[in-house]
């Protein structure tokens, strides 16, 4: 996570990473997660919102299945580097093609799979045929590759095709925010951090760093002109243009997060817990001295889906705890137990309330994890790098860093 001038508001410290991936190993670990009241977090979400324009949009543009646009594909993914393939339990992975991987204002942060999005009874695993890895990334402009002057200016999804029996491609996909009138429909960039996703069933769920989330709907990808410049965003004379994508994803909805404690929470990442139905969140924070992230320990909770597989209008957290490690930027939960991603210590934390804590060495520049559901191979743990030049994605057995 690098920083984000948004994030003054809630404040403290920026990470500089390298490419290099720490030498696997596992460690006690002296500390671990503390409880504290589930009941102080809450969430109001709607799905509706500026439906009458989406659906305005859809009308006037056309909507394009997922497996449609895996045939459109057109960025190779390429091999993923040795020193990640020395990771313990490591089964496979890639990297993007060379822009890029080397393009320092493009930056890659969340990461969910079809297999979060369908289980892996559903197809073993495939969403519309295809068995997807999804990574969301920021783009960020200003002084070119000089984070502290930068500021986020628009979001994407990266659709790379996990399946044998398809290329070896990925499509980019804008994330926008719809705009104007059912009459007059229009949309412009969306302009968060996006430093995590889950995709559950249809609906794709994007953290909003100091608000929630944002939800988009997988049947609600719109196809757009590909003309005009790099620079055109929006609707004008019934044409419209999304910086030269062809696709874009109108946000159709919002998750907003309130607390009685008196402390905001910051989402700065995000994952899917199949088993107890929910999200699990956590926070990047410091120990102290930093000025773009909290210096306070940060927190992680859990929010329940409703029995209908989204969120109720109201949602009370069914779970929270108080991390003792710093400089989070991947959470991960599955069947009572956690993962936590330390970009700041280059470590990967497991802890479960019976058996503690253990630490396990991980790479620099971690972002998010996902966790993969198998019920023929081992379940496994993917996670990807955001350093420039150095952007694997990877999964490796979650045996391996369970204890």
């Amino acid at each position: 996570m690098r920083i984000d001038r948004r994030l003054v508001a809630i404040a403290a410290g920026v990470l500089a990473v390298t490419g290099a991936v720490a030498t696997s190993s596992s460690v006690g670990a002296a500390t671990a997660p503390t409880p504290i009241s589930a009941s102080q977090f809450t969430l109001s979400t709607s799905y509706g919102e500026k439906s009458d324009v989406v659906s305005a949009l859809a009308t006037q543009l056309g909507t394009a299945a997922l497996h449609t646009v895996m045939d459109n594909a057109n960025h190779d993914r390429t091999g993923t580097e040795s020193s990640v393939q020395s990771l313990p339990g490591y089964t496979g992975g890639f990297r993007f093609d060379g822009p890029d991987n080397g393009d320092c204002n493009n930056v890659p942060q969340g990461i969910t799979t079809s297999r979060d999005a369908v289980g892996d009874g559903t197809a073993n695993g495939r969403y519309d045929g295809r068995q997807i890895v999804m990574v969301s990334w920021y783009t960020r402009t200003g002084t070119p590759c000089d984070s502290g002057t930068a500021k986020t200016t628009r979001n994407r999804l990266t659709f790379v095709d996990w399946d044998a029996n398809y290329p070896d491609k990925y499509r980019k996909v804008l994330l926008v925010t719809p705009t104007g009138t059912a009459t007059a429909p229009n949309f412009t960039d969306v302009t968060t951090h996006a430093g995590g996703i889950v995709w559950y069933g249809d609906y794709v769920y994007v953290a909003d760093t100091s608000h929630g989330m944002r939800i988009y709907d997988m049947r609600k990808i719109l196809k757009v002109d590909t003309g005009g410049s790099a620079s055109d965003i929006g609707c004008s004379g019934g044409v419209c243009h999304a910086h030269n994508y062809a696709y874009v994803m109108p946000q159709v909805g919002s998750v907003t997060a309130s607390t009685t404690s008196g402390t905001a929470l910051a989402w700065s990442t995000i994952s899917l817990d199949r088993v107890s139905r929910s999200i699990v969140m956590a926070e990047y924070t410091c120990p102290s001295g930093c000025t773009a992230y909290p210096n306070r320990a940060p927190r992680a909770v859990r929010f329940p889906f409703a029995s209908s597989g989204t969120f109720a209008a109201n949602t009370t957290a069914s779970e929270a705890l108080q991390l003792p490690w710093y400089k989070i930027n991947g959470v991960a939960s599955h069947n009572g137990r956690w993962w936590f991603n330390s970009s700041g210590a280059h470590q990967l934390y497991y802890w479960t309330p019976s058996a503690g804590s253990h630490t396990y060495a991980w790479v620099s520049g971690g972002e998010s994890i996902s966790y993969w559901e198998d019920d023929t191979q081992a379940d496994l743990l993917w996670s990807l790098q955001e350093t420039q030049d150095h952007r694997n994605v990877f999964a490796v057995t979650q045996a391996s860093y369970d204890g």
